[in-house]
């Protein structure tokens, strides 16, 4: 239940103050968006036509790219949206709904990471096992499995964040609404109850990144062990992309809250918080088509069918 206090709206960080500086990053941001949007509903539209596609990475690949458009369309088009009418003001309930929607989207892409690192495992580690372990019903379970961790992620923490009064005023130091610049504003020890479930969160992030980077030891390990070197590449080919992303998704959200209190400000802090917000939905669609020469070949096939067949 949402605990309105006296706050009827907030303010988020603005990212220029001079109007020629407002234009130029909206300018930026919008072909960022554009880019996000084509990307990632090219490998949407390429898995779901193309049946060479229909398996069980590219079926994860599917919902990743529906999980990054996701999080990309709750932070991105409000912050234009700002920049073009010079404000900074969100409403309460659009704060509201943003953190719970970016909370969804943000939980459920870090379990379908996971899921996918697992994919990978199974199929360079476990071969002969790939069907029986990964079906259609099994995959989909998964990924539903992946929605409802997001989903429940997201219920807990907006409940939790908006149940608490809050005295510290409106000004919400980030371009979007964030747990803690919301815990930031709140005038009550109730907010330790947030703490409390975050540091839970943490701990099953914690798991997960831990089973990731031991499925990766264990596939880097199988790989290096092929005899055939075309083996060794097709085996690389599909999951340094997918490490790629990992990678980037990680480093960025661990350097934004872990790094050392002498190293933060508001501008670092802003730049960060862009990095893994906003980079990772707009380059995923790019790294994974990089060194895949069947996705590739698909949306060219896609491109060629809208251009082509349909005049």
């Amino acid at each position: 239940m949402l605990n309105r206090s006296s706050v009827s709206e907030f303010l988020l960080l603005a990212f220029a103050d001079t109007r020629e500086l407002q234009l130029l990053h909206f300018a930026l941001f919008l072909g960022i968006y554009l880019a996000a949007l084509l990307g990632n509903g090219l490998i949407l539209s390429a898995v779901a036509c193309d049946q060479r596609l229909h398996t069980p990475m590219y079926f994860f690949l599917f919902n990743l790219a529906l999980l990054d458009l996701g999080c990309i369309s709750t932070t991105l088009p409000k912050a234009m949206a700002n920049l073009l009418w010079d404000t900074r003001a969100i409403s309460y309930q659009g704060c509201a709904a943003q953190l719970s929607f970016y909370l969804l989207f943000f939980g459920a892409e870090y379990s379908l990471l996971t899921i996918m690192a697992y994919d990978r495992y199974i199929a360079i580690c476990k071969p002969l096992h790939y069907g029986s372990l990964l079906g259609s019903r099994a995959c989909g379970q998964m990924a539903a499995a992946a929605w409802g961790s997001g989903f429940l992620n997201a219920v807990l923490h907006t409940a939790n964040t908006f149940s608490l009064p809050l005295c510290q005023g409106n000004a919400v130091e980030q371009f979007f609404c964030e747990i803690p610049q919301i815990l930031r504003l709140s005038c009550s020890d109730v907010y330790l109850r947030e703490v409390g479930a975050l540091i839970f969160s943490i701990s099953l992030a914690l798991v997960c990144f831990v089973f990731i980077v031991v499925s990766y030891v264990q596939i880097f390990r199988a790989v290096l062990r092929m005899p055939s070197e075309q083996s060794r590449h097709k085996a690389f080919s599909t999951c340094l992309p997918q490490l790629t992303v990992v990678s980037l998704f990680l480093s960025t959200i661990m350097f934004a809250y872990l790094k050392p209190l002498s190293l933060s400000s508001q501008t670092l802090n802003l730049m960060m918080s862009f990095m893994y917000s906003v980079v990772p939905p707009a380059v995923n669609p790019l790294i994974y088509s990089m060194r895949n020469r069947v996705l590739k070949d698909a949306i060219g096939k896609f491109f060629e069918y809208m251009l082509f067949q349909n005049p």
